[in-house]
C-alpha cells in the first residue's frame, strides 16, 4: 500500500514531547488531516502546530526580515511571487530567462516558517538565507515568536480576502488534497465549521483582526492589504509594497514586468506548477484554481451568504475594517 503524503501524516510524524502536548489540546475533525487542535485560541493541524511551537522556541528575527502573513487561501501564492520578484530584482533580473519563478513554485522560494522550516521539530540553519530574509507564515499574531513581535524591527505584510471567497477557495483546496478513498467534504458541512471558527488557523475573523489592529497601531511595521484591492489596482498596490519595504526606485516598466511574471495565467501554466509537487506532497497545481474575486456567487446559497455576512459584520464591528 502506497504511503500517504507527508501533509496527511500529521499525528504520525510528531516528536514525543510534541505528541504529549498536542494530545492534551481541544480537538475537532479536520478538513484534510484527521484532526485540528486548538492552541492559543486558534485551530491547527498537528504537524504544523509542532512546527509553530518549535518556531516559538527557537526562531530569532532580524531587523531586516520580511514576513508575508496570510490566512490560508487569501492569495498567498501570488503575494509570495510578487514580493520575491520585487526584492530580488538585482540578483534575479525580472526578464531573465532563468528567473527562479520560472522553475520553482513560490512556496519553495518563500518558505513557511511553521509548515516547512520548523515543521519536523527541527531547528533549521538559516545562515544561507540572503538579506533581507524573506519568510511566510499563517501563524496568528498571538502565537508569533517573541523576537518577531517585540524585539526586532522586521516588517510584516498581511494579505486578507473576503471571507466568502476565502471559504470557497479553502473548500476546493482541501478537497483537492484529500485522497480518493477519503471522499470529498460537502460544502454545507465545512461551511458550518468555518462559521464556528474551526478551520486551518481559524477563526478567520480573529486572525484578520489581530493583524488589522497591529497595522493601525504600527503602520511602519505592518502593511495591511486586501486581495480584492490588489486585483483591482495591482500596480498601485505593488508601489505601496515597494515603498513600505524601502525598495530602491521601481520603474513603471519593472512594475509591469513583475505583474506579468507573477500573473495567474503565467504561473499556473509553467511546467513546475502543472507537474511539480512540494516536498510535503501537495501537487503544485492545487495552489492554482481561479484566483477570481466573487467566485463565491457560484457556490454559496442565499442563506449561507446572509449568515457569513452577518458574522463578518458582528466580528468586525467598530474595528474600521470592511471585508464585505
Amino acid at each position: 500500500m502506497e504511503k500517504a503524503p507527508k501533509y496527511l501524516q500529521q499525528e504520525e510524524s510528531l516528536a514525543p514531547e510534541s505528541e504529549e502536548l498536542i494530545s492534551s489540546l481541544p480537538r475537532q475533525n479536520g478538513w484534510v488531516a484527521s484532526n485540528l487542535y486548538q492552541y492559543q485560541g486558534f485551530w491547527h493541524a498537528a504537524r504544523y502546530l509542532q512546527g509553530l511551537i518549535s518556531c516559538q522556541k527557537h526562531f530569532q528575527a532580524q531587523d531586516s526580515d520580511i514576513f508575508l502573513v496570510t490566512t490560508p487561501k487569501s492569495g498567498t501564492t501570488w503575494l509570495k511571487a510578487i514580493i520575491f520578484a520585487l526584492i530580488n530584482r538585482q540578483r534575479h533580473p525580472i526578464a531573465a530567462n532563468d528567473h527562479p519563478l520560472l522553475s520553482h513554485n513560490p512556496h519553495d522560494l518563500v518558505p513557511f516558517l511553521e509548515i516547512k522550516l520548523y515543521a519536523h521539530n527541527q531547528i533549521p540553519d538559516l545562515a544561507s538565507f540572503p538579506s533581507p530574509r524573506l519568510f511566510s507564515t499563517h501563524i496568528p499574531y498571538v502565537s508569533l515568536p517573541e523576537s518577531l513581535k517585540n524585539t526586532s524591527k522586521c516588517k510584516l505584510i498581511y494579505l486578507c480576502r473576503n471571507p466568502k471567497d476565502t471559504f470557497v477557495s479553502l473548500w476546493h483546496f482541501t478537497n483537492k488534497l484529500r485522497l480518493p478513498e477519503m471522499g470529498t467534504n460537502g460544502i454545507e458541512e465545512v461551511f458550518d465549521r468555518f462559521c464556528n471558527g474551526i478551520s486551518l488557523y481559524g477563526p478567520f475573523w480573529d486572525h484578520v483582526l489581530e493583524y488589522w489592529k497591529l497595522s493601525v497601531e504600527h503602520p511602519e511595521r505592518v502593511l495591511f492589504l486586501k486581495y480584492e484591492d490588489m486585483k483591482e489596482q495591482p500596480q498601485f498596490n505593488l508601489r505601496r509594497v515597494a515603498e513600505f519595504l524601502d525598495c530602491p526606485s521601481v520603474t513603471a516598466d519593472e512594475e509591469e514586468q513583475i505583474l506579468k511574471l507573477c500573473s495567474f495565467d503565467n504561473l499556473s501554466n509553467l511546467e513546475v506548477n502543472t507537474k511539480g509537487a512540494l516536498s510535503s506532497g501537495e501537487l503544485n497545481n492545487a495552489f492554482f484554481r481561479r484566483g477570481e474575486v466573487g467566485d463565491w456567487k457560484n457556490h454559496l446559497s442565499a442563506e449561507m451568504v446572509q449568515k457569513l455576512d452577518q458574522i463578518t459584520k458582528d466580528k468586525l464591528c467598530g474595528s474600521g475594517l470592511d471585508l464585505l
